[in-house]
């Protein structure tokens, strides 16, 4: 099965163990998924299948992504098609329930897969992939702060705050006057903070609910209330 899986941050909350603890939880709605391309080695150079999840109007979906929902379609036309040949139990031909046609999805990503001939276009992934206790990494978008000073942006060592100190929350020297008459580089400025990619790794799965797609996982993920995140299993294991 796949290794991951496009999801939805619903917000925060609290659960019990078995042993009575509280654990802080993330409600994560994992999937549904949908299969929209299957790339190999032989055409991509590579193993990965192409997901979508969440649908969305079509009134706002642009022309790129709308071709590639209708080829989906198609292919699962085809699909269903060639499979309807046969007769069914009653010896009536072509009678097989048709598959509905998938609408145009909002997040579309791709995920890496050892072996890409397990997956077709159009198949359905669930949240039936992660289990209870095993760990995942959560891939988002971190919030954004908008322009901040190194101080907060950073965590710069203040100034005093007292006896006519005019320093506080400066960014401090900017270099020599005469060498090296620049900034070095790498020198903690105030600037943009905040919205850019984001990995929180090994975090624990508490409670899963494959009805729903919901998962819950100890601790908390990059982004925003109905922020899209990546859930993925683990590729480093916790040190110790």
């Amino acid at each position: 099965m796949t290794n991951g899986l496009l999801g939805k941050k619903l917000g925060m909350t609290q659960v019990f163990d078995p042993k009575g603890r509280l654990v802080p939880v993330t409600l994560i709605q994992a999937g549904p998924c949908y299969v929209l391309q299957v790339k190999t080695v032989a055409t991509d150079g590579y193993n990965a299948i192409r997901l979508g999840f969440d649908t969305k109007r079509e009134k706002s979906t642009n022309k790129p992504d709308q071709g590639l929902i209708d080829k989906v379609n198609e292919a699962v036309k085809a699909q269903e098609g060639a499979d309807s040949g046969g007769e069914d139990a009653a010896g009536r031909k072509g009678r097989r329930e048709k598959t509905p046609v998938l609408p145009p999805l909002r997040y579309i990503r791709e995920i890496r897969v050892n072996d890409p001939s397990n997956y077709h276009v159009g198949q359905r992934i669930s949240a039936d992939i992660f289990q209870i206790g095993e760990k995942v990494d959560v891939i988002g978008t971190s919030k954004g702060r908008g322009f901040q000073g190194p101080y907060k942006r950073h965590h710069s060592k203040p100034g005093p705050e007292t006896h006519g100190s005019m320093y506080h929350r400066r960014p401090g020297s900017m270099g020599g006057s005469s060498w090296p008459s620049r900034v070095f580089p790498g020198k903690p400025l105030a600037g943009h903070m905040g919205n850019h990619r984001s990995t929180t790794l090994n975090l624990q799965v508490v409670q899963t609910d494959p009805e729903n797609n919901l998962i819950a996982v100890k601790g908390s993920v990059p982004g925003h209330v109905n922020a899209f995140v990546i859930i993925r299993k683990n590729i480093r294991s916790r040190k110790g």
